[in-house]
């Protein structure tokens, strides 16, 4: 997805960022520096904290000590209690601890570093430990969690990091904002005229060069997930990122991209993940959420539920 509007354009800075890329928008030009740094701030942050790629990372050391308590800072506490709702509010379809499962797949490092074709077969998968396997007190921050067991916290910190740095922003410069992390939008303050209008796409580094639908979003978040990008071959088989918890595989492709509306990133960014997880029973799953939500099947039927409106071109791409 990517974010421009109507003029007064609005100042725009775009960077690498958590393997992706990094978008933000403010409506006051002069007050890009100061948003900048606030997003650049919450993104070292979330390296730090929620990073499986870093062997410094406070991820890698709970992982590391699995089967024994430890204490946890502030800044992690908030991100497993994201990733702890997301599990229980989709009846664990989006599930934290997937990492063992992920690794076993292939994706064990930054995925630049991925093996686009690795002749290894891939293992038998299994289901996860399951959430529910977690001992967590959040008013101690005390967690163990089961012997062998690694969380991946990645999808709902990303979205986490978009909704913190968006309210900051916004927070420290008074002006409309925008934070894009890859698929996960999120706003704060004043809107511009006619609203954000964000372009829909399959990989959202395209979505510049090859506009397509696109929507007004006036506030909240938008956030989605597909299985056409962060995609390998392992074993003769075409693998993608997103694992079913259920069988520790890569979730039975049947929708290409999910977008969902929400209040937040991290309740966006979990049910477009869990509709790419559900497959079939993603579509009245959805519609219990009362969150409006556009599906694209694998042949490219567009589903909208919620509310979703009709799609309508982008005006001549990103700016």
């Amino acid at each position: 997805m990517t974010a421009h509007t109507h003029a007064p354009s609005p100042a725009r800075t775009v960077f690498p960022a958590l393997g992706t890329t990094a978008t933000l928008l403010v409506t006051a030009p002069g007050a890009l520096p100061v948003a900048e740094e606030v997003l650049r701030t919450e993104l070292r942050a979330v390296d730090l904290t929620c990073s499986r790629f870093r062997p410094d990372s406070e991820l890698t050391r709970v992982n590391l000590g699995a089967g024994a308590p430890t204490t946890v800072s502030e800044h992690f506490a908030d991100a497993l209690q994201a990733a702890l709702r997301a599990a229980r509010i989709t009846g664990g379809a989006v599930d934290p601890t997937v990492g063992s499962a992920v690794i076993a797949l292939g994706y064990d490092r930054t995925f630049a570093s991925v093996r686009p074709d690795d002749a290894r077969p891939v293992p038998v998968g299994r289901r996860v430990p399951g959430w529910r396997s977690i001992r967590w007190n959040p008013r101690t921050r005390r967690l163990c969690l089961p012997p062998r067991t690694r969380l991946d916290l990645g999808a709902t910190a990303k979205a986490l990091t978009s909704d913190r740095a968006a309210r900051q922003a916004a927070a420290a410069t008074g002006c409309g904002v925008l934070v894009g992390l890859g698929g996960d939008l999120a706003m704060a303050g004043p809107v511009p005229e006619g609203g954000w209008r964000v372009a829909l796409a399959d990989d959202h580094a395209r979505s510049v060069t090859e506009p397509g639908p696109a929507v007004a979003v006036t506030g909240g978040a938008l956030a989605t997930s597909g299985v056409g990008v962060r995609t390998w071959r392992r074993g003769g088989r075409a693998l993608h990122h997103i694992v079913d918890p259920v069988t520790g595989e890569p979730a039975a492709p049947v929708w290409r991209t999910v977008t969902v509306a929400a209040a937040t990133c991290v309740d966006a960014n979990t049910a477009s993940t869990a509709a790419v997880v559900l497959g079939e029973r993603a579509v009245p799953w959805l519609r219990s959420t009362g969150l409006p939500a556009r599906l694209v099947a694998l042949d490219g039927t567009v589903v909208r539920v919620g509310g979703w409106p009709p799609d309508s071109p982008a005006p001549g791409g990103a700016r």
